[in-house]
């Protein structure tokens, strides 16, 4: 499948392939339903900005491929990372390898001409969202993917455009 005909986001294929070169497993793409952070489904959130320091994207990724990812990334055992998952948090470690995964991912904003973009912050599950980027969570600009990475699990993520 790909992403809706917007300007910028990145199609299911580019996060696939993203994915599976970072993190050196299968990964498996199809469509999902937006990630929206709240208590009951906390999610990390990316924020990327163009080269005047304004916000200019978000990629939300749920509790469970937060925690997928930075195990597969760092070759951390399962077990750990369902942890984490059922704790309803990801470790520092966690964190640390998710921030690689998310930095790389600043990629899917910087092809074909389009305004350079970098990774500004790494929002934590959980971890309090300032008002604008909040606020983005919302946007329709967007494109929302169910991922499994092969030996850990299924989650979801969503890449918003400002």
């Amino acid at each position: 499948m790909t992403a809706p005909a917007k300007t910028g986001l990145p199609s299911n294929k580019a996060v696939r392939d993203l994915l599976e070169g970072l993190l050196g497993r299968d990964v498996t793409v199809g469509p999902g339903a937006p990630v929206t952070p709240n208590p009951s489904r906390p999610a990390a959130v990316a924020a990327y900005v163009d080269p005047t320091s304004r916000l200019n994207a978000i990629v939300l990724i749920d509790l469970p491929l937060s925690a997928w990812c930075a195990g597969a990334l760092a070759l951390l055992p399962k077990g750990g990372c369902e942890d984490s998952v059922e704790e309803g948090e990801l470790t520092d470690m966690q964190v640390e390898v998710l921030h690689e995964v998310v930095n790389v991912a600043a990629s899917l904003f910087n092809a074909g001409g389009v305004t350079h973009s970098k990774l500004d912050r790494l929002y934590a599950p959980g971890e309090a969202l300032p008002g604008d980027i909040a606020g983005l969570t919302a946007s329709t600009n967007r494109v929302d993917i169910d991922v499994t990475v092969a030996g850990y699990g299924s989650g979801s993520l969503s890449v918003v455009l400002a």
